[in-house]
């Protein structure tokens, strides 16, 4: 009996390691790894990486986990979130309790708990995290990618802690502008842009990425908005993502809601 009870009880434990190995074996192939950066790489190089490796897709469905910062509360929730790329970013809270759409024209959402609702353009999101913002911005930043033309300007670059730090040659007296790109897939590693004269920062940390259907997509973000004093801190959790699937974007303001409006 003694035998036997040690012999599953180390069957029991090779078994534990070795489900312990697959699982993480498993999670470093959704997990993209940083390779080694180059000094030898000149900016033009690691521009045109960076836009090679820019995620190709139709479609994009999944769920992001948003937590949001400020003033010393805390709060947050899980959103589905379905993307047409180009063309559509969309948003909704469990329950259709919240939903936000986001096109090249528009930004609406609608919120049942406060029974508001908020139709206009990009000054709302722009004012909240204190840079003009567009589209492709937005879509950019939720993918990784530079949010400016890297070859409407010359850049420099350099390696800044295993990462390609690439500037603008030429910074602007009203707006610095830094980018920290990741050696092995080219996706951003940070994206941090400076105001000196209006006190604004915007810094967005991509703290790792996943690999879906062969395109690399970020996994988690987090977002620093500073103006003056006042900072929102904004984190995002990518999961179960999907590429190039048929989605929907339904999205109707409900009857007799509050407008939101922007003096």
């Amino acid at each position: 009996m003694i035998l036997d009870r040690t012999y599953n009880c180390s069957k029991i434990a090779f078994t534990l390691v070795l489900l312990t190995f697959l699982i993480n074996c498993k999670s470093a192939k959704s997990v993209i790894e940083s390779g080694k950066a180059s000094e030898k790489l000149s900016a033009k190089q690691v521009i045109k990486q960076h836009e090679k490796n820019g995620a190709d897709f139709k479609t994009l469905q999944g769920k992001v986990k948003i937590d949001i910062t400020q003033d010393q509360k805390e709060q947050g929730s899980t959103f589905n979130l379905r993307i047409e790329k180009d063309k559509v970013i969309w948003l909704s809270a469990k329950l259709g309790l919240a939903r936000m759409m986001i096109t090249p024209q528009k930004v609406r959402f609608y919120n049942k708990l406060d029974n508001e609702y908020f139709d206009g353009d990009y000054k709302l999101l722009s004012d909240f995290v204190g840079v003009d913002l567009d589209f492709m911005k937005v879509q950019n930043i939720l993918l990784g990618q530079a949010i400016y033309n890297l070859k409407e300007e010359p850049h420099m670059v350099s390696v800044n802690e295993n990462s390609y730090a690439l500037q603008p040659k030429d910074q602007r007296a009203l707006l610095e502008l830094f980018y920290l790109i990741n050696p092995s897939h080219f996706k951003m590693d940070s994206l941090q842009l400076f105001q000196q004269l209006k006190k604004r920062i915007l810094q967005v940390d991509y703290k790792s990425y996943q690999e879906i259907d062969k395109q690399v997509l970020p996994k988690d973000i987090r977002i620093i908005a500073v103006e003056d004093s006042d900072e929102v801190a904004i984190t995002m959790e990518f999961k179960s993502l999907a590429l190039n699937d048929e989605v929907r974007f339904p999205f109707k303001i409900p009857a007799g809601y509050k407008e939101i409006v922007i003096k």
